[in-house]
Protein backbone atom coordinates (compact mmCIF):
# COMPACT_ATOMS: atom_id res chain seq x y z
CA UNK A 1 0.00 0.00 0.00
CA UNK A 2 1.15 3.23 -1.25
CA UNK A 3 2.13 6.17 1.46
CA UNK A 4 0.03 9.52 1.69
CA UNK A 5 3.15 10.72 1.79
CA UNK A 6 4.36 9.45 -1.53
CA UNK A 7 1.29 10.20 -3.25
CA UNK A 8 1.56 13.99 -2.14
CA UNK A 9 4.96 13.99 -3.90
CA UNK A 10 3.60 12.46 -6.89
CA UNK A 11 0.41 14.46 -7.09
CA UNK A 12 2.51 17.69 -6.29
CA UNK A 13 5.23 16.55 -9.21
CA UNK A 14 2.18 16.17 -11.39
CA UNK A 15 0.84 19.82 -11.14
CA UNK A 16 4.31 20.66 -12.32
CA UNK A 17 4.59 18.87 -15.29
CA UNK A 18 0.57 18.39 -16.33
CA UNK A 19 0.86 20.80 -18.91
CA UNK A 20 3.37 19.10 -20.96
CA UNK A 21 2.21 15.17 -20.44
CA UNK A 22 -1.55 16.29 -20.33
CA UNK A 23 -2.03 15.29 -23.86
CA UNK A 24 0.00 11.95 -24.04
CA UNK A 25 -1.92 11.08 -20.55
CA UNK A 26 -4.82 8.63 -20.05
CA UNK A 27 -7.95 10.87 -19.04
CA UNK A 28 -8.54 8.47 -15.77
CA UNK A 29 -4.74 9.32 -15.27
CA UNK A 30 -5.38 12.85 -14.81
CA UNK A 31 -7.90 12.56 -13.12
CA UNK A 32 -6.24 10.23 -10.68
CA UNK A 33 -3.55 13.13 -10.73
CA UNK A 34 -5.61 16.31 -10.43
CA UNK A 35 -7.27 14.58 -7.28
CA UNK A 36 -4.06 13.49 -5.86
CA UNK A 37 -2.98 17.18 -6.21
CA UNK A 38 -6.38 18.34 -4.29
CA UNK A 39 -5.62 16.45 -1.37
CA UNK A 40 -2.00 17.05 -0.97
CA UNK A 41 -3.03 21.18 -1.10
CA UNK A 42 -6.60 20.63 1.07
CA UNK A 43 -3.90 19.76 4.19
CA UNK A 44 -3.09 23.62 4.70
CA UNK A 45 -6.55 24.24 4.68
CA UNK A 46 -7.48 20.80 7.53
CA UNK A 47 -4.85 22.06 9.24
CA UNK A 48 -6.06 25.49 10.18
CA UNK A 49 -9.26 23.55 11.66
CA UNK A 50 -6.95 21.84 13.80
CA UNK A 51 -5.75 18.36 11.57
CA UNK A 52 -2.75 16.83 12.55
CA UNK A 53 -0.45 15.53 9.63
CA UNK A 54 -0.67 11.80 11.34
CA UNK A 55 -4.65 11.82 11.24
CA UNK A 56 -4.72 13.59 7.69
CA UNK A 57 -2.41 10.59 6.20
CA UNK A 58 -4.33 7.90 8.05
CA UNK A 59 -7.79 9.54 6.45
CA UNK A 60 -5.97 9.25 3.44
CA UNK A 61 -3.67 6.32 3.33
CA UNK A 62 -4.05 4.10 0.05
CA UNK A 63 -6.29 6.74 -1.15
CA UNK A 64 -4.86 7.61 -4.78
CA UNK A 65 -8.31 7.43 -7.06
CA UNK A 66 -11.34 9.87 -6.59
CA UNK A 67 -14.49 7.83 -5.57
CA UNK A 68 -16.41 7.18 -9.38
CA UNK A 69 -19.02 5.60 -7.86
CA UNK A 70 -19.67 8.83 -6.06
CA UNK A 71 -19.43 10.92 -8.67
CA UNK A 72 -21.79 8.41 -10.60
CA UNK A 73 -24.51 9.18 -8.18
CA UNK A 74 -23.99 12.70 -7.96
CA UNK A 75 -24.17 13.08 -11.49
CA UNK A 76 -27.46 11.21 -11.68
CA UNK A 77 -30.05 12.01 -9.70
CA UNK A 78 -33.35 11.37 -11.28
CA UNK A 79 -35.42 14.10 -11.10
CA UNK A 80 -39.23 12.62 -9.89
CA UNK A 81 -41.97 13.34 -7.18
CA UNK A 82 -42.74 10.12 -5.93
CA UNK A 83 -46.39 10.28 -4.98
CA UNK A 84 -47.27 10.05 -1.21
CA UNK A 85 -48.81 6.89 -0.91
CA UNK A 86 -45.91 5.27 -3.24
CA UNK A 87 -43.85 6.81 -0.27
CA UNK A 88 -45.50 5.25 2.80
CA UNK A 89 -45.87 2.25 1.55
CA UNK A 90 -42.52 1.60 0.85
CA UNK A 91 -41.76 2.79 4.14
CA UNK A 92 -44.75 2.43 6.74
CA UNK A 93 -45.64 -0.89 5.79
CA UNK A 94 -46.28 -4.64 7.83
CA UNK A 95 -42.56 -5.14 7.44
CA UNK A 96 -41.41 -1.97 8.89
CA UNK A 97 -43.80 -2.38 11.49
CA UNK A 98 -43.05 -6.17 12.63
CA UNK A 99 -39.16 -5.58 12.39
CA UNK A 100 -39.72 -2.61 15.05
CA UNK A 101 -41.25 -4.33 17.22
CA UNK A 102 -39.17 -6.90 17.23
CA UNK A 103 -36.08 -4.25 17.98
CA UNK A 104 -38.43 -2.67 20.26
CA UNK A 105 -38.53 -5.74 22.24
CA UNK A 106 -34.78 -6.39 21.77
CA UNK A 107 -33.81 -2.87 22.89
CA UNK A 108 -36.33 -2.05 25.28
CA UNK A 109 -34.00 -0.98 27.99
CA UNK A 110 -32.41 1.40 26.10
CA UNK A 111 -35.29 2.48 24.35
CA UNK A 112 -36.50 3.32 27.72
CA UNK A 113 -33.67 5.33 29.17
CA UNK A 114 -33.59 7.04 26.11
CA UNK A 115 -36.86 8.05 26.57
CA UNK A 116 -36.30 9.10 30.25
CA UNK A 117 -33.18 11.01 29.84
CA UNK A 118 -34.78 12.93 26.60
CA UNK A 119 -37.71 13.06 26.58
CA UNK A 120 -38.35 11.65 23.04
CA UNK A 121 -41.11 9.20 22.30
CA UNK A 122 -39.13 5.50 21.80
CA UNK A 123 -41.44 4.86 18.81
CA UNK A 124 -40.17 7.99 16.92
CA UNK A 125 -36.26 6.42 17.29
CA UNK A 126 -37.37 3.20 16.09
CA UNK A 127 -39.13 4.56 12.92
CA UNK A 128 -35.94 7.34 12.18
CA UNK A 129 -34.02 4.29 12.48
CA UNK A 130 -35.97 2.28 9.94
CA UNK A 131 -36.33 5.37 7.68
CA UNK A 132 -32.53 5.74 7.78
CA UNK A 133 -30.84 2.62 7.42
CA UNK A 134 -34.00 -0.51 7.83
CA UNK A 135 -32.45 -0.85 11.30
CA UNK A 136 -29.37 -1.18 10.47
CA UNK A 137 -29.76 -3.83 7.61
CA UNK A 138 -28.47 -1.25 5.09
CA UNK A 139 -25.03 -1.40 7.09
CA UNK A 140 -24.20 -5.33 6.81
CA UNK A 141 -23.92 -4.47 2.90
CA UNK A 142 -20.15 -2.99 2.53
CA UNK A 143 -20.35 -3.00 -1.21
CA UNK A 144 -22.75 -0.35 -0.52
CA UNK A 145 -20.79 1.84 1.90
CA UNK A 146 -18.09 4.14 1.02
CA UNK A 147 -14.94 5.49 2.94
CA UNK A 148 -16.02 8.62 3.72
CA UNK A 149 -12.68 11.00 3.60
CA UNK A 150 -12.30 9.91 -0.20
CA UNK A 151 -15.82 10.31 -0.74
CA UNK A 152 -16.22 13.94 0.30
CA UNK A 153 -13.30 14.68 -0.89
CA UNK A 154 -14.63 13.24 -4.46
CA UNK A 155 -17.45 15.41 -4.07
CA UNK A 156 -15.40 18.65 -3.41
CA UNK A 157 -12.31 17.60 -5.97
CA UNK A 158 -15.15 16.84 -8.74
CA UNK A 159 -18.52 18.15 -8.42
CA UNK A 160 -18.95 21.92 -8.27
CA UNK A 161 -22.39 22.25 -7.33
CA UNK A 162 -21.59 20.00 -3.54
CA UNK A 163 -17.94 21.26 -3.12
CA UNK A 164 -18.78 23.83 -0.51
CA UNK A 165 -20.80 21.47 1.58
CA UNK A 166 -17.97 18.60 0.96
CA UNK A 167 -15.37 20.45 1.93
CA UNK A 168 -17.42 21.64 5.58
CA UNK A 169 -18.21 17.88 6.29
CA UNK A 170 -14.69 16.39 5.07
CA UNK A 171 -12.89 18.82 7.99
CA UNK A 172 -15.40 17.54 10.25
CA UNK A 173 -14.90 13.68 9.45
CA UNK A 174 -11.72 14.51 9.86
CA UNK A 175 -12.17 15.94 13.37
CA UNK A 176 -14.20 12.54 14.64
CA UNK A 177 -11.60 10.44 12.74
CA UNK A 178 -9.00 12.52 15.20
CA UNK A 179 -11.43 12.12 18.64
CA UNK A 180 -10.49 8.46 18.48
CA UNK A 181 -14.05 7.65 18.32
CA UNK A 182 -13.68 5.23 15.16
CA UNK A 183 -10.82 4.04 12.95
CA UNK A 184 -10.67 5.37 9.59
CA UNK A 185 -11.41 2.09 8.13
CA UNK A 186 -14.95 2.18 9.78
CA UNK A 187 -15.31 5.51 8.83
CA UNK A 188 -17.47 4.63 6.30
CA UNK A 189 -21.06 6.44 5.03
CA UNK A 190 -23.35 6.70 2.47
CA UNK A 191 -21.99 8.45 -0.74
CA UNK A 192 -22.45 11.78 0.02
CA UNK A 193 -20.71 11.02 3.71
CA UNK A 194 -23.91 10.38 5.76
CA UNK A 195 -22.93 7.56 8.51
CA UNK A 196 -24.24 5.25 10.70
CA UNK A 197 -27.33 3.53 11.75
CA UNK A 198 -29.09 6.81 11.68
CA UNK A 199 -27.18 8.49 9.29
CA UNK A 200 -25.68 11.33 10.42
CA UNK A 201 -23.61 13.74 8.48
CA UNK A 202 -20.11 14.89 9.92
CA UNK A 203 -21.18 17.95 11.15
CA UNK A 204 -24.44 17.00 12.79
CA UNK A 205 -22.23 14.22 14.46
CA UNK A 206 -20.04 16.41 16.25
CA UNK A 207 -23.00 18.68 17.42
CA UNK A 208 -25.07 15.83 18.79
CA UNK A 209 -22.94 12.23 18.83
CA UNK A 210 -23.07 10.87 22.32
CA UNK A 211 -21.79 7.79 24.07
CA UNK A 212 -24.58 6.03 25.30
CA UNK A 213 -22.99 2.79 25.92
CA UNK A 214 -20.21 4.08 28.19
CA UNK A 215 -17.71 2.64 26.36
CA UNK A 216 -15.57 6.14 25.67
CA UNK A 217 -16.29 6.12 22.37
CA UNK A 218 -19.57 8.41 19.92
CA UNK A 219 -19.92 4.36 17.83
CA UNK A 220 -23.23 5.19 15.54
CA UNK A 221 -21.84 2.73 13.34
CA UNK A 222 -21.59 -0.62 15.48
CA UNK A 223 -23.73 0.75 18.93
CA UNK A 224 -27.30 0.74 18.29
CA UNK A 225 -27.29 3.07 21.98
CA UNK A 226 -25.51 5.34 20.73
CA UNK A 227 -26.81 5.75 16.97
CA UNK A 228 -30.65 6.03 18.97
CA UNK A 229 -29.32 9.09 21.43
CA UNK A 230 -26.86 10.31 19.19
CA UNK A 231 -30.82 10.75 17.32
CA UNK A 232 -32.80 11.60 20.78
CA UNK A 233 -30.19 14.18 21.38
CA UNK A 234 -30.79 16.21 17.85
CA UNK A 235 -34.25 15.96 18.61
CA UNK A 236 -34.48 17.08 22.28
CA UNK A 237 -32.38 20.12 21.34
CA UNK A 238 -34.63 20.95 18.15
CA UNK A 239 -37.44 21.39 20.44
CA UNK A 240 -39.14 17.86 20.86
CA UNK A 241 -42.19 18.21 23.17
CA UNK A 242 -42.06 15.78 26.17
CA UNK A 243 -45.73 13.44 26.11
CA UNK A 244 -47.02 15.10 22.85
CA UNK A 245 -47.55 13.34 19.84
CA UNK A 246 -46.34 14.86 15.93
CA UNK A 247 -49.77 15.43 14.73
CA UNK A 248 -53.34 14.22 14.28
CA UNK A 249 -55.44 13.05 10.52
CA UNK A 250 -57.78 15.05 9.94
CA UNK A 251 -61.61 15.12 8.16
CA UNK A 252 -62.13 18.19 6.46
CA UNK A 253 -65.37 20.36 7.10
CA UNK A 254 -66.83 21.59 3.24
CA UNK A 255 -64.37 24.45 2.16
CA UNK A 256 -61.83 23.53 4.38
CA UNK A 257 -59.21 23.19 1.73
CA UNK A 258 -59.33 26.90 1.51
CA UNK A 259 -57.59 26.63 5.21
CA UNK A 260 -54.34 24.74 3.62
CA UNK A 261 -51.13 25.74 5.27
CA UNK A 262 -52.62 27.82 8.05
CA UNK A 263 -51.68 27.43 11.77
CA UNK A 264 -54.48 27.98 15.10
CA UNK A 265 -54.88 25.79 17.88
CA UNK A 266 -56.92 22.74 17.86
CA UNK A 267 -59.78 24.12 19.63
CA UNK A 268 -59.72 26.63 16.97
CA UNK A 269 -59.76 23.90 14.55
CA UNK A 270 -62.53 22.13 15.83
CA UNK A 271 -64.48 25.04 16.22
CA UNK A 272 -64.47 25.36 12.14
CA UNK A 273 -66.04 22.08 11.58
CA UNK A 274 -62.57 19.47 11.56
CA UNK A 275 -62.69 16.17 13.04
CA UNK A 276 -60.33 12.99 13.89
CA UNK A 277 -61.71 10.28 11.72
CA UNK A 278 -62.39 8.24 14.72
CA UNK A 279 -64.63 10.42 16.33
CA UNK A 280 -62.53 11.41 19.32
CA UNK A 281 -61.66 15.01 20.11
CA UNK A 282 -58.48 17.13 19.78
CA UNK A 283 -56.83 17.12 23.38
CA UNK A 284 -55.13 20.17 24.14
CA UNK A 285 -56.61 22.48 22.52
CA UNK A 286 -54.55 25.29 22.94
CA UNK A 287 -51.63 23.48 21.00
CA UNK A 288 -50.82 24.75 17.64
CA UNK A 289 -51.56 23.31 14.70
CA UNK A 290 -50.94 23.49 10.96
CA UNK A 291 -52.91 22.16 8.30
CA UNK A 292 -51.30 19.83 5.47
CA UNK A 293 -52.69 17.99 2.45
CA UNK A 294 -49.98 15.60 1.28
CA UNK A 295 -52.32 14.97 -1.65
CA UNK A 296 -54.57 17.58 -2.20
CA UNK A 297 -57.91 18.17 -1.84
CA UNK A 298 -58.66 14.29 -2.92
CA UNK A 299 -56.50 12.52 0.28
CA UNK A 300 -56.61 12.61 3.45
CA UNK A 301 -55.46 15.61 5.73
CA UNK A 302 -53.92 16.33 8.39
CA UNK A 303 -53.01 18.88 11.58
CA UNK A 304 -49.19 19.09 12.16
CA UNK A 305 -48.18 20.22 15.86
CA UNK A 306 -44.62 21.38 17.07
CA UNK A 307 -43.13 17.65 16.82
CA UNK A 308 -43.80 17.07 13.37
CA UNK A 309 -41.79 20.27 12.67
CA UNK A 310 -38.77 18.91 15.04
CA UNK A 311 -38.51 15.93 12.88
CA UNK A 312 -37.95 17.71 10.35
CA UNK A 313 -34.82 19.00 11.32
CA UNK A 314 -33.87 15.49 10.38
CA UNK A 315 -34.99 15.93 7.46
CA UNK A 316 -36.82 18.91 5.33
CA UNK A 317 -39.45 16.27 3.40
CA UNK A 318 -42.99 16.63 5.00
CA UNK A 319 -42.98 13.40 3.52
CA UNK A 320 -40.49 12.38 5.59
CA UNK A 321 -41.80 13.19 8.90
CA UNK A 322 -45.22 11.80 8.22
CA UNK A 323 -43.56 8.84 7.58
CA UNK A 324 -41.96 9.34 11.03
CA UNK A 325 -44.69 9.15 12.67
CA UNK A 326 -47.28 6.72 10.97
CA UNK A 327 -44.93 4.47 11.78
CA UNK A 328 -43.90 5.00 15.38
CA UNK A 329 -47.50 4.80 15.87
CA UNK A 330 -48.26 1.30 14.10
CA UNK A 331 -45.33 0.05 15.81
CA UNK A 332 -46.89 1.71 19.16
CA UNK A 333 -50.16 -0.29 18.14
CA UNK A 334 -52.17 2.41 16.66
CA UNK A 335 -52.95 4.58 14.18
CA UNK A 336 -52.72 3.93 10.45
CA UNK A 337 -54.26 6.58 8.17
CA UNK A 338 -57.96 5.77 8.00
CA UNK A 339 -59.01 7.91 5.10
CA UNK A 340 -57.88 6.61 1.26
CA UNK A 341 -55.22 8.12 -0.60
CA UNK A 342 -56.33 9.00 -4.23
CA UNK A 343 -54.58 6.23 -5.97
CA UNK A 344 -55.20 5.72 -9.65
CA UNK A 345 -57.68 3.49 -11.06
CA UNK A 346 -55.78 -0.73 -11.41
CA UNK A 347 -53.20 0.01 -8.74
CA UNK A 348 -52.48 -1.88 -5.68
CA UNK A 349 -52.55 -0.74 -1.88
CA UNK A 350 -49.83 -1.97 0.64
CA UNK A 351 -51.89 -4.91 2.10
CA UNK A 352 -52.40 -5.74 -2.30
CA UNK A 353 -48.73 -5.46 -2.41
CA UNK A 354 -47.62 -7.85 0.05
CA UNK A 355 -50.32 -10.05 -1.24
CA UNK A 356 -48.61 -9.65 -5.14
CA UNK A 357 -45.27 -10.37 -3.43
CA UNK A 358 -46.44 -13.73 -1.48
CA UNK A 359 -48.08 -15.24 -3.82
CA UNK A 360 -45.07 -14.45 -6.47
CA UNK A 361 -42.84 -16.20 -3.81
CA UNK A 362 -45.10 -19.47 -3.49
CA UNK A 363 -45.31 -19.27 -7.55
CA UNK A 364 -41.29 -19.64 -7.48
CA UNK A 365 -40.94 -16.49 -9.43
CA UNK A 366 -39.60 -14.30 -6.46
CA UNK A 367 -36.87 -15.05 -4.08
CA UNK A 368 -36.60 -12.01 -2.30
CA UNK A 369 -37.85 -10.07 0.89
CA UNK A 370 -41.89 -9.53 1.14
CA UNK A 371 -41.86 -5.98 1.93
CA UNK A 372 -43.93 -4.32 -0.07
CA UNK A 373 -41.02 -2.88 -2.01
CA UNK A 374 -41.02 -3.89 -6.26
CA UNK A 375 -37.49 -3.28 -6.82
CA UNK A 376 -35.84 -4.84 -9.91
CA UNK A 377 -36.32 -8.28 -8.21
CA UNK A 378 -40.06 -8.14 -8.09
CA UNK A 379 -40.37 -6.41 -11.61
CA UNK A 380 -38.30 -9.14 -13.32
CA UNK A 381 -40.88 -11.67 -11.09
CA UNK A 382 -44.08 -9.37 -12.40
CA UNK A 383 -42.31 -9.62 -16.22
CA UNK A 384 -42.10 -13.45 -16.53
CA UNK A 385 -45.51 -13.75 -15.02
CA UNK A 386 -47.08 -11.12 -17.46
CA UNK A 387 -45.50 -13.28 -20.30
CA UNK A 388 -46.13 -16.53 -19.01
CA UNK A 389 -50.24 -15.41 -19.03
CA UNK A 390 -49.85 -13.10 -22.34
CA UNK A 391 -49.91 -10.25 -20.60
CA UNK A 392 -48.01 -6.62 -21.40
CA UNK A 393 -44.67 -6.99 -19.76
CA UNK A 394 -45.09 -3.80 -18.13
CA UNK A 395 -42.77 -5.25 -14.79
CA UNK A 396 -45.43 -2.98 -12.84
CA UNK A 397 -47.56 -4.58 -10.32
CA UNK A 398 -51.57 -4.14 -11.38
CA UNK A 399 -55.04 -5.16 -9.77
CA UNK A 400 -55.48 -7.02 -12.68
CA UNK A 401 -52.11 -9.29 -12.45
CA UNK A 402 -53.07 -9.59 -8.50
CA UNK A 403 -56.54 -11.04 -9.65
CA UNK A 404 -55.24 -13.35 -12.05
CA UNK A 405 -52.59 -15.14 -9.57
CA UNK A 406 -56.07 -15.52 -6.95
Amino acid sequence: MKTLRTNLFRGFAFSLIAGLAAAAMPIDAQADAGFKTWIAKFYDTAAKSGITRSTYERAFAGVSEPDQDVLEKANYQPEFTSRIWDYLDSRVNPYTVKIGREMAAKHGSTLAALERHFGVDKNILLAIWSMESNYGAALEKPERLHHVPQALATLAWGDPKRAKFARTQLIAALKILQSGDITPKQLTGSWAGAMGHTQFIPTSYLLYAIDADGNGKRDIWHSVPDALATSANLLAKNGWQSGKTWGYETVLPANGTRYEGQTKSLGEWAKLGFARPNGKSFPRGADRATLKMMAGESGPAFLMLGNFFTVKKYNAADSYALAVGLLADEIAGFGGVQQSWPRPEGTLDIKQKFELQNRMKQLGYYEGEVDGNFGSGSKAAISAIQKRLGMQQSGEPSKSLLEALR
